[in-house]
């Protein structure tokens, strides 16, 4: 049990109704898991929106209410909090709540369109290797030490973080490595949290279905390092034109990295093959078996934010020369037959044509390169076509396929794309609606030493289709269509 008011340090109250010295047992914001002396903070989401259903949380047991908006009708026995804005309420309320677990452990937040979940989880998995208890929070997993636990969202809410947080400082991790969405920033979701650093890996299109323009998810990213103190590092990629906007105004420690531009640490690309890359590193060779100059910025960012936590130099180096490809980011497979099938998560403009050009790189030309690529629904419609333009222009055939259509007709989708395919590359293109039919007609089509990209979807295990998931795993998928071609 804790006390109400002791909860509420930190947030901006506009009105109180009834009493801050009761005791609450928990916080939530979802009207159906209230139960007896809970607080309920209404938030106004961009489905539904909570202060409707104040009174529902109240029949469920609530004694504190939490809103923007006072009601109408305020009941007799319950405490009201009139607040500015309740998301940034929460985010206070949680790390309060949960007795501000972000200050015991060393947390590093990772910004950025693309790059967040290979950084944030090779971070972790480097840190880890080197003999530390660690924690993640990441589009693909949540990881309390070596437990693990699933994850919903690119940054979780703001009672999830402090929670998963809370269960790191009761297994004695030391580092903590996050992912943090513009959405995250944007709904207050990391306010309260202690950071000891941030990175910026890059800045692209995305999210304009949430956010009203390019400059403001820009602004939002920026947010995150405006904010952060003196105390803390802030690591961003220059070669990136908005990266020097990010350090604008932070009173952080600031560092640079690049593989362009002078910066405090810098790499060239000495080889690029499927097996892996030769970096020069500042002044040191480094062999990994990450792929593409995509990934030399994401090793950057890695050695730069090691060394910056404390550790030592030809450590860091041996440690990333151990590293594997994170789950659905360029994860390949080379079959019986040899075709290569590659598997990424791209699903935005820039991340696509990163990987497309990667593969151009390092293949001969005398293989075709066969790209599988849909668009989510109910997400940003302007990408559609510029994905399709991007994968037309850079494959040697494609095929406009489902991602999750969510509650779009996934035709209508792929319709959509087709309008970025200028009329030389038409002839390179097939549309396929079933994602398992695009995907085997890949396989089929494929010959020996021929590449299989499919994109867009990476780690995801599901396929979701009119508010259902259904199991889908790419990998999975081709792996096991190519071994039934072969037979």
């Amino acid at each position: 049990m804790k006390v109400l008011k002791d909860i509420l340090y930190k947030v901006t109250i506009n009105a109180v109704v009834g009493s801050t010295s009761i005791f609450i047992k928990k916080i939530e914001f979802d009207s159906r898991k209230v139960t007896q002396e809970d607080v309920f903070v209404a938030i106004t989401g961009a489905v539904s929106n909570g202060h409707d259903f104040i009174e529902k949380a109240i029949e469920k047991g609530a004694n504190t209410i939490v809103c923007e908006t006072l009601p109408e009708n305020l009941q007799e026995g319950v405490t009201y909090v009139e607040v500015a804005n309740s998301n940034e309420a929460l985010a206070f309320m949680a790390a309060n709540y949960y007795e501000h677990p972000s200050q015991n452990l060393r947390l590093v937040g990772v910004t950025g369109t693309n790059g967040k979940t290979t950084v944030t989880s090779l971070l972790y998995e480097l840190f880890k290797n080197a003999g530390y208890k660690v924690g993640l929070l990441s589009t693909v997993k949540i990881m309390v030490g070596e437990t693990e636990y699933k994850a919903t969202h690119t940054t979780p809410d703001s009672l999830s973080i402090n929670y998963y947080l809370k269960l790191m400082n009761d297994e004695g991790v030391e580092f903590c490595f996050m992912e943090a969405s513009s959405h995250g920033i944007h709904q207050s979701r990391i306010e309260g949290l202690k950071f000891e650093g941030g990175i910026f890996t890059n800045l692209s299109h995305d999210h304009l279905d949430y956010h009203s323009s390019f400059a403001e998810y820009r602004d939002v990213k920026k947010s995150f390092f405006d904010v952060l103190p003196k105390e803390a590092f802030v690591l961003s990629n220059i070669d990136d034109k908005n990266g020097l906007v990010m350090l604008q105004n932070t009173q952080a420690r600031k560092y640079t990295y690049a593989l362009k531009n002078y910066a405090d640490y810098r790499a060239q690309i000495l080889e690029n093959e499927f097996s892996g890359l030769l970096l020069k590193v500042n002044d040191n060779e480094l062999w990994t078996r990450l792929i593409g100059s995509f990934n030399a910025y994401n090793i950057l960012a890695i050695y730069g934010a090691a060394e910056l936590l404390g550790l030592e130099k030809e450590e860091i180096l041996r440690l990333i020369s151990e590293l594997e490809n994170v789950s659905g980011r360029f994860q390949y497979l080379i079959s019986e037959n040899k075709i290569t099938a590659i598997v990424d998560y791209a699903h935005t403009p820039d991340a696509l044509k990163n990987v497309l050009q990667t593969i151009n790189n390092i293949r001969t030309n005398n293989e075709q390169l066969i790209t599988v690529v849909g668009c989510g629904g109910d997400r940003d419609k302007t990408k559609r076509p510029k994905m399709a333009h991007i994968a037309s222009a850079l494959s040697t055939k494609v095929i406009f396929t489902s991602d999750n259509p969510r509650s779009e007709n996934p035709e209508t989708i792929i319709q959509e794309m087709e309008e970025g395919v200028e009329p030389q590359n038409f002839k390179k293109t097939l549309s396929i609606t079933d994602r398992k039919q695009a995907i085997k007609t890949a396989c089929q089509m494929a010959e020996s030493k021929d590449i299989i990209l499919i994109a867009g979807k990476g780690h995801e295990t599901y396929q979701e289709i009119n508010g259902e998931r259904f199991d889908f795993d790419d990998y999975k998928t081709v792996n096991e269509l190519l071994k039934q071609l072969q037979k």
